[in-house]
């Protein structure tokens, strides 16, 4: 187990596969992890994960932590010319939370649990944000080989459902689908083909995970497809702990 430093733990949350991943290795590497943050942009974004993050609050509840849920108002992220300026403006209401969380918890904030892979943009912004705290960032899947990634979530026992695609190769049939060793499969497929990133890391699919070690009871869903044609979504009709 690791040593930490005093005080708490937060872990950027959006309930997706990267995410989830972040907070469960840093629950399994001893990092005392008191608050889940989640961010609920109102329309496209390029700092957070957008479809079905509504949900983290069942994740949450799940695993028994926490959890502080942050509403801004529509980025503007579908017109925007300058994209470091956005990435900045759409830090604002992260920051601002993470300031009430540092006041608020015993020993203010130690350290911050994050998902990223691989975009600069993202990180070196929760960078700033952690050394502004005189915080540790702990950032366990960054620059790690993606198929070893998926693999080991898979191992681990993380359930993990399609819910969004937007990418040439992934058509509706992705929907709601479960990334197991057989989508795994066509992914690298489609990485050789098309492109797509095995993680989603561009923005190919958004995913959601439905069950894991770390949580105490399963997500289970009903839902229809929305498919325009080149890309697509879940909307969640009923969505309840097992």
């Amino acid at each position: 187990m690791t040593e930490t430093a005093d005080g708490a733990w937060v872990s950027l949350f959006s309930g997706g596969k990267d995410s989830s991943w972040a907070l469960y290795r840093g629950l399994e590497d001893g990092r005392p992890v008191e608050r889940l943050l989640t961010v609920h942009p109102a329309g496209d974004s390029y700092m957070y994960h957008v479809p079905a993050t509504e949900l983290a609050r069942l994740a949450a509840e799940s695993v028994d932590i926490p959890l502080l849920e942050v509403e801004p108002a529509d980025f503007g992220a579908g017109d925007v010319t300058d994209a470091g300026a956005q990435g900045d403006r759409e830090l604002e209401p992260l920051a601002a939370a993470l300031d009430e969380l540092d006041t608020e918890l015993d020993g203010g904030i130690a350290g911050i649990v994050a998902g990223a892979v691989e975009s600069e943009f993202q990180t070196s912004r929760i960078e700033r944000l952690a050394d502004r705290l005189d915080a540790e960032l702990y950032a366990p899947l960054w620059q790690r080989d993606p198929v070893d990634l998926a693999e080991a979530m898979l191992e681990a026992g993380f359930e993990i459902r399609i819910v969004s695609v937007s990418a040439a190769g992934l058509d509706e049939s992705w929907l709601g689908r479960q990334l197991d060793a057989d989508a795994l499969a066509e992914l690298r497929e489609l990485n050789a083909e098309y492109g797509v990133h095995i993680l989603g890391e561009g923005g190919e699919f958004e995913t959601l995970v439905t069950d894991g070690p770390h949580m105490d009871r399963p997500i289970e869903l009903e839902y229809t497809t929305e498919w325009d044609g080149t890309r697509g979504s879940i909307r969640i009709e009923n969505a309840r702990l097992g």
